[in-house]
């Protein structure tokens, strides 16, 4: 009976410690998730809030979407800070142990905040925007998403490349922008009419749908070859058609250059065999020196 009574009598402590704990903290926990909760729906309203005043400024997606995501968290930090100070926490040596475990988690994450500070000068230096085609670090390809911590870029093929953010900044970048230039060589006879080529050419180039009639596409002599007289033709295509522009064109070159009988001619070369010519011309001279003694 000893034992079963330390039993019950241990039984009401726990409750009469959880019913005293309940009376004493279950308002200021249930007030703290009131907070939490009211500070959600407020950091909603105020992400909403702040894109409708950036509207104006005509912002990139990601500029767009990292002020949202700042001012969300900055508001759930304030209500948060409430919900601890309720339930009677001291913020002091919470604010001091968070540096301290801060400080360490930086040092452990150096690369993971290389790429956050590499992002954040892409985003508001904006040297690209999503839908320009870029050349760096050995790679190219239309950019299709930037985020804090990493650069998507797409290829021709449909494949992805995703670039660290840090593995861009400092490097030397090449932004085509969103059209790209097609450099094209022909060489034609050097009894071809060189205005009636390029005539031709022109005529190519506006037939073609993938070539752009504003900046207009130079074409011009390039140089004086050993069998032919070299076109240069560089006209301006968007970059998503830059890999198939090339080739339709030259096929569209050949078509149009046979149909109007504009020869290309082949690589030639014109040997001459000295050594057999004066051996040929020894020979004879020997013969008739023999002739003439006879």
């Amino acid at each position: 009976m000893d034992e079963l009574d330390q039993s019950f009598q241990t039984i009401d402590k726990i409750t009469a410690t959880a019913i005293d704990m309940a009376v004493r903290f279950g308002p200021r926990v249930l007030a703290a998730l009131l907070v939490l909760t009211a500070g959600y729906f407020a950091s909603r309203w105020a992400g909403r809030a702040a894109l409708r005043t950036i509207d104006r400024f005509k912002l990139d997606p990601p500029v767009r979407a990292l002020i949202d995501r700042m001012v969300r968290l900055l508001v759930l930090g304030l209500f948060f800070i409430m919900a601890l100070q309720n339930l009677g926490v001291e913020l002091l040596p919470l604010i001091a142990g968070l540096g301290v475990a801060g400080a360490g988690i930086a040092l452990a994450m150096q690369g993971v905040l290389g790429n956050l500070v590499a992002g954040l000068s892409i985003i508001f230096s904006r040297p690209f925007r999503v839908g320009d085609y870029i050349s760096i670090v050995n790679e190219e390809g239309e950019v299709l998403d930037i985020t804090i911590f990493t650069t998507t870029l797409g290829h021709a093929d449909l494949s992805r490349v995703v670039i660290p953010n840090r593995k861009i900044v400092g490097e030397i970048l090449h932004n085509y922008g969103r059209i790209r230039q097609v450099n094209l060589q022909v060489g034609i006879s050097y009894d071809t009419d060189i205005n009636a080529a390029v005539a031709a050419v022109e005529e190519v180039l506006l037939a073609s749908p993938r070539v752009l009639r504003d900046p207009k596409a130079p074409v011009r002599v390039t140089s004086l070859a050993d069998s032919c007289v070299t076109l240069g033709i560089s006209p301006w295509v968007e970059a998503p058609n830059y890999g198939v522009a090339g080739g339709e064109l030259y096929q569209a070159l050949l078509e149009t250059f046979r149909s109007r009988r504009i020869e290309m001619p082949f690589p030639q070369r014109e040997i001459r065999m000295l050594g057999a010519t004066a051996s040929v011309r020894q020979g004879s001279g020997e013969a008739l020196a023999g002739r003439n003694a006879a």
